[in-house]
């Protein structure tokens, strides 16, 4: 055991006799998305692929992204249908990235060791020199988070622009993820969901922010913030303005 090994050994056996679940938690950083402002325009999605490949976590790879079977590596995507039953119908945008599980599925059953999940920050990364492309984490992850780039044959995912936000040379404003940034609605939040005091712990207080799928028990970090009823709203059939 390294010395580092050690030090995390003691701090997650203090954490357990002072009561705290796990060391990890300590520091789990996260994004927060409104789902009541988010009006699907992609500008995350764009931004997201922008940065990471110019970044470490690059280059993504596109194949024949003109033609008929386009694929591309995307760490962000947007989902978007109707709810509701016509004419009472409602368009919901749901973006959908990794979601750094406080219990990642995809660390565990890696073969390498190459999926990780950081004890300082809370971030679920890959290590692309241990990478073998197997997919077995892409298997595990019940949210389809995991991309298999096609240059390269490694995983990758989201990293919360892990080279960006621990980025000393960068403003303190521009240390967010690239998504977070572009968002020109502010639909994406970014912080500490483990500090109570956190501006994206108090949203996900106050507008009862939920995790996605959480009969998996994977404990996703990143929540939703639920779309307010759009039926006060709405004026009666026939009336007045």
């Amino acid at each position: 055991m390294s010395a580092r090994d050690a030090e995390e050994a003691l701090a997650a056996a203090a954490a357990a006799s002072a009561g705290v679940p796990d060391a990890t938690l300590a520091k789990q950083l996260a994004l927060v998305i409104d789902l009541d402002v988010c009006v699907g325009c992609h500008a995350c999605v764009t931004s997201c692929k922008q940065w990471n490949t110019s970044g470490a976590a690059g280059p993504l790879a596109d194949r024949s992204p003109y033609g008929a079977a386009p694929t591309g590596t995307f760490f962000n995507r947007v989902q978007t249908y109707e709810a509701g039953t016509f004419p009472a119908t409602d368009t919901i945008h749901f973006p959908k990235s990794c979601l750094h599980c406080q219990e990642p599925p995809c660390v565990p059953v890696c073969p390498t060791g190459a999926s990780y999940k950081r004890k300082s920050d809370g971030i679920v990364l890959v290590d692309f020199d241990k990478c073998i492309g197997c997919k077995y984490c892409s298997w595990a992850c019940p949210y389809g988070a995991r991309e298999f780039d096609e240059e390269r044959k490694v995983m990758t995912k989201c990293t919360l622009c892990v080279d960006r936000i621990h980025d000393a040379a960068l403003p303190e404003a521009d240390r967010k993820p690239a998504c977070v940034k572009a968002c020109p609605t502010g639909a994406r939040l970014f912080g500490d969901v483990a500090d109570p005091q956190s501006a994206v712990s108090r949203a996900i207080a106050e507008r009862g922010g939920y995790a996605l799928m959480p009969e998996w028990g994977t404990q996703p970090a990143n929540r939703y913030l639920p779309r307010r009823s759009q039926a006060a709203e709405a004026p009666e059939p026939g009336g007045g303005a």
